[in-house]
C-alpha cells in the first residue's frame, strides 16, 4: 500500500513539476511583456535663420520653455539699418512710379500729331516697368522685415532647454545648431517585443511602465505597432541581386518589433527622461492556466 501510495506522490509530484513548467515556459515566451523599452521624445534642433553676435541670452540649460518663448537674440543693428534701406528705396520708388504713370496718362490723351503711337506705347511700357520695379522693391522690404524679426529666435514647442552651447558675445552663424529643445508633448515609450507576443497586443490595450530604480508605474495605452523591421540576414548584394544567407540555424531567436506606446499617466515626483530604459508591461486578462488550455485542446481530438 506505502508503495502505492509513493508511487502515485511520485506521480502527483512529477506532474505538479511539469504543469509548473510549461507555465513558466508559457509565460515568458507568450506573455505580453518586454524589459527591452525606452523612453523617447521628439528633438528639435534650434539654429538661427539670420546671422549675428548673440547680444541677449534668455534661457539656461535644461530649463522649461513654453511654445513662443524667446530663447536668444542676435543683434539687431544691421538687420534695422537693412530695414531702413529697404523702406526709403521703396518710398523713391513709389515716387518714379507715380510719376511714370502720369506721364504714360498725359500722353495716352495726346493725337497722333502732336506724339507718335511709338512714343506713347513707350512711356506705358516705362510706367509698367516702374510699377514692377517698386512691386520688387516692396518684396525686398518684406524680407528685410522679416530678417528683422527672425533675429528674436523663439522655442517652436514646448520643452526642455538641452545641450546648450551657446554664450552672450558669440557669434551665430545661419543653419548651425546652438541648442536642442526636447519636445515636452512627444515624451513616449518604444517597447520591442518578440515577435511570438506580437499577437497578443492590440492598440488601445492599457499598459504599466516601469523605469529603472522607480517603484510607481506609470500608466499608458498601446498606440500603434510597426510593420517593418530590417532584415540583416538579406542585405542587397552586388548588382542590387538579394544576398541571401546560405545557413540557417536550428534556433533561431525571435525577432524583435517595436510598438508605440502612449504615455497617459506619470506619478507625482517622478523624473521622465528621453533614452531611460524601462520594462513594460501589457494588462492582460484574468490568466488562463496554459496547462488547462492544452488540455481542452488535446482532449478532442483522441475522442
Amino acid at each position: 500500500m506505502k508503495t502505492v501510495a509513493r508511487v502515485l506522490l511520485t506521480l502527483v509530484l512529477v506532474a505538479a513539476g511539469c504543469a509548473a513548467g510549461y507555465e513558466l515556459w508559457d509565460y515568458y515566451l507568450f506573455s505580453p511583456w518586454t524589459r527591452d523599452a525606452r523612453v523617447q521624445a521628439d528633438v528639435v534642433d534650434i539654429a538661427p535663420d539670420v546671422a549675428g553676435f548673440v547680444t541677449d541670452l534668455r534661457v539656461k540649460d535644461n530649463q522649461f520653455v513654453r511654445k513662443g518663448d524667446v530663447l536668444f537674440i542676435v543683434d539687431r543693428d544691421r538687420y534695422t539699418r537693412a530695414l531702413a534701406t529697404a523702406e526709403a528705396n521703396v518710398a523713391a520708388l513709389a515716387a518714379g512710379k507715380e510719376m511714370r504713370e502720369h506721364e504714360a496718362a498725359r500722353r495716352a490723351k495726346l493725337s497722333t500729331i502732336a506724339i507718335s503711337v511709338e512714343a506713347r506705347e513707350d512711356a506705358m511700357l516705362t510706367a509698367h516697368t516702374a510699377a514692377a520695379t517698386h512691386q520688387q522693391a516692396v518684396a525686398e522690404l518684406s524680407t528685410a522685415q522679416l530678417n528683422l524679426d527672425r533675429t528674436v529666435v523663439r522655442a517652436p514647442v514646448n520643452g526642455f532647454v538641452t545641450n546648450l552651447t551657446l554664450d552672450l558675445g558669440q557669434y551665430a552663424s545661419v543653419g548651425t545648431k546652438v541648442m536642442a529643445l526636447i519636445d515636452s508633448d512627444s515624451y513616449r515609450v518604444t517597447g520591442y517585443f518578440e515577435e511570438t507576443k506580437i499577437p497578443r497586443l492590440k492598440p488601445s490595450e492599457k499598459v504599466e511602465i516601469y523605469l529603472m530604480g522607480v517603484g510607481s508605474p506609470l500608466r499608458g495605452h498601446v498606440e500603434s505597432i510597426s510593420r517593418g523591421i530590417t532584415d540583416r540576414d538579406n542585405p542587397a548584394g552586388p548588382e542590387m541581386l538579394v544576398n541571401a544567407n546560405p545557413t540557417f540555424e536550428w534556433v533561431r531567436l525571435a525577432q524583435r518589433i517595436p510598438v508605440r506606446i502612449h504615455i497617459d499617466h506619470v506619478p507625482k515626483g517622478v523624473l521622465v527622461s528621453s533614452g531611460m530604459t524601462c520594462t513594460v508591461v501589457v494588462e492582460a486578462p484574468p490568466r488562463q492556466w496554459a496547462t488547462l488550455a492544452a488540455l481542452r485542446q488535446w482532449l478532442p481530438a483522441t475522442r
